[in-house]
């Protein structure tokens, strides 16, 4: 296993899915990733050597991509946010319910009832 990105990659899979596996990266910009750096699709994980893991991470750092730790810090401060100014949002995340429109009525009783 390789470790990148707060991320433990599989040595077996190639570039373009292990980089997928990073959390905030999905599939598009893994490709966008992998065509700047000039890796082929099949190119393994434990192919790479060690200056082109390095190219990797600092195209990531410089291309200002918002991922991992960060990530996850900046959609929790978002929720705390629309809480604390009680917008509509932010008051059906604290009742549990469905935040972007979804019905009531039949589906979303597991969120009701974990709830309560």
């Amino acid at each position: 296993m390789v470790y990148l990105l707060e991320t433990e990659l599989e040595e077996s899979k190639s570039v373009f899915l292990a980089l997928k596996n990073v959390y905030g990266i999905g599939k598009s910009r893994s490709f966008f990733i992998c065509k700047q750096l000039g890796f082929c699709i099949d190119l393994k994980i434990n192919e790479l050597s060690n200056d082109q893991i390095t190219k990797l991470l600092k195209l990531i750092e410089s291309s200002n991509i918002v991922i991992t730790s960060d990530l996850k810090k900046l959609k929790q401060i978002t929720a705390k946010k629309l809480v604390a100014i009680k917008s509509y949002r932010g008051l059906r995340r604290i009742n549990g319910f469905p935040v972007r429109g979804q019905r009531t009525h039949t589906n979303a009783k597991t969120a009701k009832r974990n709830k309560r």
